[in-house]
């Protein structure tokens, strides 16, 4: 395996500094002659959830060790949270997969199947990094004109997507500011920005969660149905918000709640998914 830790503005000098650096770590399976050499990986860029607030240890490691296990690489990607605002978390995730892509050759990874990952925010960050990649900032600012940063599918896990009636208000203020302009809330509606570029996706959520509410997938897959872009769509009966890999691998034995057995399967279906890709 191939291990590397490092910040993504040492390597990405054109992003703006916001006074701390954007940790990235990236997991690799090793190339072996037993095997085959001439082996490419899939790989996933990981947004752990958070609220935008904080980035969560249970949707980062526990996921790159299972899609290591598959033969697919893992980047974890710390992307700036409160009180950074938007879009410098949309930066960050473009220059990710555009730095990615740039060094496939070196790593063994195939760069027609780079696909961005998130939970709940981070879902939200990995939609955004999938659906505004054309946006004038990334080009103004980072650079890239030739669709680089543009990854090749979108797995989202019970994502924040909507910045309508059933948002998660929290996420929003954290990633806006207390107040802001109707037209950026507008921008950030996901559903509302899905066009014939967006790469397809892969979405789960629970029917009953609490926090993130359901219809912010359903929103998505609809715009993504309008546009004709795939979509593989799975929504359980029951589950509480944040739910990971819902067994011991990423929950504590106490927090019984987020040991689910109905919905673990669900990381199988995205292996074979991204397998698929290209």
């Amino acid at each position: 395996m191939i291990y590397k830790e490092f910040y993504l503005e040492d390597v990405c000098p054109r992003l703006p500094d916001v006074g701390t650096k954007t940790k990235a770590t990236l997991y690799v399976p090793s190339l072996s002659p037993e095997i085959d050499l001439n082996r490419r990986f899939p790989c996933v860029v990981i947004y752990p959830g958070g609220g935008y607030g904080m980035t969560s240890d249970r949707e980062a490691e526990p996921l790159a060790l299972r899609f290591l296990g598959q033969g697919i690489a893992a980047l974890i990607i710390r992307y700036a949270v409160s009180p950074v605002r938007f879009p410098t978390q949309l930066l960050q995730t473009s220059a990710a997969v555009a730095w990615m892509r740039e060094h496939a050759e070196e790593y063994a990874i195939n760069p027609n199947n780079i696909t961005v990952m998130g939970f709940s925010a981070g879902g939200h960050a990995a939609a955004s990094t999938g659906i505004l990649w054309k946006e004038d900032c990334i080009k103004d600012i980072l650079g890239y004109e030739k669709g680089e940063n543009r990854p090749d599918g979108m797995i989202l896990c019970y994502p924040v997507i909507t910045s309508g009636e059933k948002a998660h208000r929290g996420s929003f203020v954290n990633l806006l500011g207390e107040f802001t302009c109707p037209e950026l809330l507008e921008k950030v509606s996901l559903e509302k920005q899905v066009d014939d570029t967006t790469p397809p996706a892969f979405l789960w959520h629970t029917f009953d969660d609490g926090a993130v509410p359901v219809e912010n997938s359903l929103y998505l897959a609809c715009a993504l149905r309008e546009h004709k872009v795939p979509c593989e769509l799975h929504i359980y009966p029951h589950g509480v918000h944040g739910l990971s890999l819902a067994d011991l691998t990423s929950a504590n034995p106490d927090a019984v709640n987020l040991l689910n057995p109905d919905v673990t399967g669900w990381i199988d279906l995205c292996i074979r998914w991204v397998k698929n890709l290209a």
